[in-house]
């Protein structure tokens, strides 16, 4: 089972307290201690593992390392080790303590203050944001010292690190998204167009997780089944209808054994307006599927009310050369698409 919407609590390290220190060789005089080592930073780490929240789930609180405290003769305690936390490509990343987001990290900014906008999304493989920094190593009484005061007998202590609630929502990044009631046959598509191995039977809600296969480079994604009231929060409700939303093109799939395949499509629609509209505006594909089971004159009538819809339907079954290798036609022609 894929998880897909966790929250964590991040606590990134604390910095280590300065000394008070002398020096201890013969002759020598005046303070010598050192300053703590900074505390650990959080990052989030994109990885394209679907199921990187899942290790995730059994722990509450991700704590970076401390830093340690100074020591005797200038010697600055260690920083703490940064913690690094890897997530789905696709993830977005939520600060419920603050409202704000993490910072996106840059080479040679590793302490860089927090940004204050709209929540961040990790969009690549290897893309790194600073989620809470360490605190401040405290300074020695070395750094105390001055013409008034050559033995300060004053350190500082080391500054807490930032803790966060966040909530890491993944709204999966694919080229296609393959969408329609339950039982239209998207996962059997999906099985045979790449070496997916989704779960196929003939009953409702046979996917209850995404499942996504790649075809010479294209990410398809099967949704599971979206009902009436999906957007409302019936069924398996919004969960999946956010998924939709990082797809580039929707592949909709209405059955020919429905009684009402209008209905069906314009339900489906009408799920994806009401949850939100820049989804009606994403370049669609109608697929009359199933056909296959039933008389070649019916399935061309409800072919036939489908254009008027949409005029990219056409007919499809698995069991059909020519419907897949129009499918695969029409795929290529995206392939070409995103290259450009």
């Amino acid at each position: 089972m894929i998880i897909d919407d966790l929250t964590i609590r991040i606590k990134a390290g604390k910095g280590g307290n300065g000394i008070i220190a002398f020096n201890k060789n013969k002759g020598a005089l005046g303070p010598t201690g050192g300053r703590g080592g900074n505390g650990g930073d959080i990052y989030f780490i994109g990885v394209s593992d679907l199921g990187a929240l899942n290790a995730l789930r059994n722990t509450k609180v991700f704590h970076a390392e401390d830093g340690k405290n100074g020591r005797h003769q200038l010697n600055d305690g260690t920083a703490g080790e940064d913690m690094i936390i890897q997530i789905p490509v696709g993830t977005v990343i939520h600060n419920l303590t603050t409202g704000t987001s993490p910072e996106r990290s840059r080479e040679g900014t590793q302490r860089a203050s927090a940004s204050y906008g709209t929540s961040q999304e990790i969009v690549r493989v290897g893309e790194q944001i600073l989620a809470a920094k360490g605190g401040h190593g405290g300074k020695g009484n070395f750094l105390f010292r001055g013409p008034h005061s050559t033995s300060p007998m004053r350190f500082q202590e080391g500054l807490p690190g930032e803790q966060f609630n966040i909530r890491l929502e993944l709204k999966m990044i694919a080229d296609v998204g393959l969408i329609g009631l339950p039982n239209v046959g998207k996962s059997s598509l999906l099985n045979e167009l790449t070496k997916a191995k989704s779960k196929v039977a003939n009953y409702h809600f046979t996917t209850l997780e995404p499942h996504l296969g790649s075809y010479y480079g294209l990410i398809l994604a099967d949704i599971p089944g979206l009902i009436e009231g999906a957007s409302e929060g019936k069924g398996l409700g919004v969960k999946f209808l956010r998924h939709i939303e990082r797809t580039r093109v929707l592949f909709h799939l209405v059955s020919a054994e429905s009684e009402d395949p209008v209905k069906d499509y314009k339900s489906i629609r009408n799920e994806l307006g009401a949850y939100n509209k820049a989804l009606l505006e994403k370049d669609e594909y109608l697929f009359l599927s199933k056909t296959d089971l039933l008389d070649a004159k019916i399935i061309k009538g409800k072919l036939a009310k489908l254009k008027k819809l949409n005029k990219k339907a056409v007919v499809l079954s698995i069991h059909d050369v020519n419907a897949i290798d129009l499918v695969q036609k029409i795929l290529n022609k995206i392939a070409q698409e995103k290259e450009i």
